[in-house]
């Protein structure tokens, strides 16, 4: 029998191309002929820059480039690999559940299931243990193209209605499935060699999500998990993961007395209790102050106005699923999402000369947007929310030097919070108005500024808002953690839509250019990331309560009356406990409540008529007396000092 060999003209990305002999050649076999190194670790290979399974058959000409498990494409390989195992397992322990599907997401993946019940946290530890069955057993996942029909016919006979219906959408005349064991999938792939090559994962959480998002569907049981090249990634990440629990702005919300919500007032819809209601109150009392220095102007509009004026904007074409609207007197009205509407009508109310720009409004202002149920989560998502919105209308000169102004308000605001942050550009939408000339026009600015402040930053493709490109900035917290929340967007489409205008210097009319920008953002979910961000520990000068006052005994309380009066009149925020109650006790609350400094009453401060400051890390200051104590507090305020 002579078999017909062929030559195979194979290399590596960037290296030199080798001939290599043999009846068919997939992947595997090119890189192990090619000699490179860490094959255990290669779980997939880019074939002329298409990625594919490394069982795969190559062409007679193909450049070759091995992708490693712990690589960026690797561990999304290797984390979707894992969700079909857990697939696998749920379905060998939960008979006639059904499947739907499973991605890799950031750190690990997810599965959709239907089942008779939802699936519950105890569940969890018997899917691991039958898991690592499965893994422990290396079966080989294998790809297969059928035609969709055949695949359709497939499923059906399983009873796997949610795949026939991905089938059923598809417009592709094949379809791939991978198989490992028992368990078949539909799946564009790739996927890694053997199941063995799972080395670290763990699940982590069940909730549930509609079908297709469509709360209108069924809801499913969904089961996350995490997944990592190696146990010592996966230990860390648990880790962090421990650490955000803690850190948890909601459990934290509730035990620091910041805020709530409740079933009653509706979801999405944020409760303040006296220490959140404080806290806001300081940081926004901060951002007033900031922006008046600036030359900013205050400046307040209403939360519902004529739906015309929406239409007007673009807003009820382009944002009314996110809007609520309601009649007055036979009048449509529509909630505000945004306040960019009152601010371009204050500076319409009169003709501006190019003298008085820039103008800079500012408002606190309340906004309402139609969210989901199904998203909505503590402070990060709310349905009503105070933004710290404001509009620039300038010059087209003026542009570059606001946009740089903005970035250097949001460099100096970030400090002062110790966040550190990227940069993206994020530009036009496919759902968007205005001509590409000004959407051109818009980008190139803020790259401009970019640029010129020598900043690094990413672009984002499609992501402006739909009347603008914009600047999205990231902050990043103390577990490393990325955070949308300050933006700068670049407008020159709604101030030709209110005819917004300008006497220049040669006596004609001209259209100012409108920067939308926050740099906290929305209150809610910046204070949300703050209490994570520092684990409820503020600093001493944005800490809700900043001073305990703490009585060893009752014969002390008249002292303790008198050193809280004299804090009080300073204008420090303080609470007191004169309890008669053990002094630990006492100071194991206020250590939860994570409050700055305990002032510590004995029979020693009320003979010395002093105080003993103890900080919540527990450190203990000397003996001081009430005015000097006053004096430390004021000026820690003051600098805005790292917490402790």
């Amino acid at each position: 029998m002579v078999i017909f060999m062929n030559v195979f003209s194979v290399g590596l990305k960037g290296k030199d191309v080798q001939q290599l002999e043999a009846e068919t050649l997939t992947a595997l076999e090119a890189l192990k002929r090619l000699k490179v190194g860490g094959l255990d670790r290669v779980v997939a290979v880019r074939v002329n820059d298409v990625l594919q399974d490394l069982s795969a058959q190559i062409g007679t000409t193909a450049e070759l480039e091995p992708v490693y498990v712990h690589s960026h494409e690797g561990l999304e390989i290797l984390r979707h690999s894992t969700s079909h195992v857990m697939a696998m397992a749920v379905k060998e322990l939960f008979p006639g559940v059904k499947v739907t599907i499973g991605p890799a997401i950031k750190d690990g993946f997810y599965y959709d299931f239907d089942y008779e019940r939802p699936f519950r946290e105890d569940d969890l530890a018997h899917v691991e243990e039958k898991m690592n069955e499965i893994i422990q057993s290396d079966l080989p996942f294998t790809r297969k193209e059928i035609p969709l029909s055949e695949a359709a016919g497939f499923f059906k006979d399983q009873a796997e209605d949610y795949k026939v219906e991905l089938i059923n959408d598809l417009e592709a005349d094949t379809v791939s499935l991978y198989t490992q064991g028992s368990f078949t999938d539909l799946c564009r792939g790739p996927h890694i060699p053997r199941t063995g090559m799972i080395k670290a994962f763990h699940l982590t959480k069940v909730a549930g999500a509609y079908w297709r998002g469509d709360e209108r569907r069924p809801m499913l049981s969904r089961i996350y998990g995490v997944g990592f090249s190696d146990r010592k990634q996966l230990k860390k990440h648990l880790h962090m993961l421990e650490e955000a629990r803690k850190r948890n702005h909601v459990r934290l919300g509730s035990q620091l007395e910041l805020f709530n919500t409740y079933e009653e007032v509706g979801a999405g819809m944020v409760v303040w209790h006296p220490n959140g209601a404080m806290l806001r109150h300081l940081l926004e009392d901060f951002e007033i102050s900031e922006h008046l220095k600036r030359g900013y102007e205050l400046a307040r509009g209403p939360e519902v106005l004529k739906t015309d004026l929406w239409k007007k904007s673009g807003h009820f074409d382009n944002y009314r699923e996110n809007m609520y609207f309601t009649e007055i007197d036979g009048q449509s009205y529509g909630m505000k999402p945004m306040n960019c509407l009152s601010h371009m009508l204050i500076y319409g109310s009169k003709i501006r000369s190019y003298r008085e720009l820039p103008k800079r409004y500012f408002e606190l202002g309340t906004v309402h947007r139609h969210e989901r149920s199904g998203v909505l989560h503590g402070l990060f998502r709310v349905r009503e929310f105070t933004q710290d919105d404001a509009h620039i209308l300038c010059t087209p000169e003026q542009l570059n030097d606001e946009i740089k102004g903005v970035l250097d308000f949001v460099r100096e605001v970030m400090g002062v919070f110790q966040f550190d942050y990227e940069l993206e550009i994020s530009t036009r939408p496919e759902k968007s108005i205005g001509s590409d000339e000004d959407w051109e026009l818009a980008t190139q600015a803020l790259v401009k500024a970019m640029d010129e402040l020598q900043l690094n930053y990413e672009i984002n493709e499609g992501d402006g808002a739909f009347y603008g490109p914009k600047i999205d900035v990231k902050l990043e917290d103390a577990l490393g953690r990325k955070w949308q929340c300050a933006t700068i967007q670049c407008d020159f489409t709604l101030p030709e839509k209110f005819d917004l205008t300008f006497i220049g210097k040669d006596g004609e009319k001209h259209r100012p250019v409108m920067i939308h920008r926050v740099i906290l953002g929305a209150i809610e979910r910046f204070i949300g990331v703050l209490i994570e961000h520092y684990a409820g520990a503020f600093p001493t000068w944005l800490a809700p309560v900043q001073v305990a006052i703490l009585t060893v005994t009752d014969r002390n309380i008249p002292f303790g009356e008198k050193v809280k009066n004299a804090v009080l009149a300073a204008g420090i925020r303080v609470a007191s406990d004169f309890r008669n109650e053990k002094l630990g006790l006492k100071v194991r609350e206020a250590q939860v409540k994570k409050i700055p400094y305990m002032l510590i009453i004995g029979d020693k401060e009320c003979d010395s008529e002093g105080v003993t400051p103890r900080k919540r890390n527990g450190q203990n200051l000397a003996l001081m007396k009430a005015n000097e104590f006053i004096d430390l507090i004021t000026k820690e305020s003051r600098q805005r000092r790292e917490w402790q």
